[in-house]
């Protein structure tokens, strides 16, 4: 029987661990035959969630975990979870219960019955979130499908199961700074999307403030663009073309009615004004020059210090 890799990124997560556990194991025995392999990433945990996890390898053959050697962030643990699946279908799950375990069955029949490559989760609301953060998240949708190749849609979810063709391409984009949800549009491949309504986290607390979310979209926009580059050329020329206007008019009217001394005050905000826009696109040409130098280093993108099987 085919068997599913069930990828779940950990990150003190010692209140939700038991419930999302006793959850998906409810779901494994529901379908069977299908076997089932449960895939932890502990993403360098300070609280009790290894100790779990190694309690859980113990007891029960179908947990499998790593922890890595420290915090490395939810991509490298979607990463490191896909490198060392060995089901022919892998799925991303939330320890949170935010993403319904109980989806899964369907997620599956749609990938092995109705011939999709990839079955994938949107929220249809964002019941629960904070207002302001609702609203730049729809904003960052609607930016970067203008801007970018990424078919990324509104509300998606990393909660997704994949057949192995879609798992090997994404394994093929070895690339340093990572923004999956970008990767899984790019790669394409015939996806179907289930909706489902916003489910509040089973317990804990998120770990994703709303500064860490917005670097989030900017490591999304950059890595799958270079529009911003673009616009900071076209800014440069529009400020180009009012100095040139600027100057004949400066011109025109010190010929005709002489050169009364002007205000510096206006002349100070002129110079701010242009100063900072200067400052915004050489800190946009910046980023992009920083990610390069990351990728040039050719860094692991995690590193393991443990796994079920013991230390490394």
């Amino acid at each position: 029987m085919p068997k599913i890799s069930i990828i779940v990124p950990c990150c003190n997560e010692e209140e939700s661990l038991p419930l999302f556990y006793r959850e998906i194991s409810r779901i494994a025995k529901e379908m069977e035959p299908v076997q089932f392999e449960f895939l932890f990433i502990d993403d360098g945990s300070k609280d009790h969630t290894l100790p779990l996890l190694r309690e859980y390898a113990q007891s029960d053959s179908r947990v499998r975990f790593l922890s890595f050697s420290r915090n490395f962030g939810k991509e490298a643990g979607m990463l490191a979870g896909l490198e060392t699946s060995t089901g022919e279908y892998a799925a991303f799950m939330d320890v949170d219960l935010q993403d319904p375990p109980d989806l899964l069955p369907e997620l599956y029949r749609a990938v092995t019955v109705e011939g999709y490559d990839c079955a994938a989760t949107r929220r249809t609301t964002r019941k629960g979130e904070p207002p302001i953060r609702s609203l730049f998240a729809r904003l960052f949708y609607k930016l970067i499908n203008r801007i970018s190749d990424a078919d990324i849609v509104d509300g998606a979810r990393d909660y997704r199961l994949m057949n192995r063709r879609v798992i090997n391409a994404v394994l093929s984009m070895q690339e340093y700074n990572r923004f999956s949800k970008g990767i899984f549009g790019w790669v394409g491949f015939q996806t179907k999307w289930v909706p489902f309504v916003n489910v509040e986290r089973a317990a804990g607390e998120t770990k994703w403030s709303f500064w860490k979310l917005f670097l989030y979209s900017i490591e999304g926009i950059i890595a799958f663009s270079t529009a911003p580059l673009a616009a900071a050329s076209v800014l440069g020329a529009l400020l180009c073309g009012v100095s040139i206007f600027a100057i004949l008019f400066i011109i025109a009217k010190t010929l005709l009615f002489g050169d009364p001394v002007g205000g510096w005050p206006s002349m100070m905000c002129v110079i701010l004004l242009i100063g900072g826009l200067q400052l915004l696109c050489m800190g946009v040409l910046g980023q992009y020059l920083a990610k390069t130098y990351m990728e040039s280093k050719r860094r692991p993108v995690y590193l393991v210090r443990e796994t079920e099987k013991g230390l490394i």
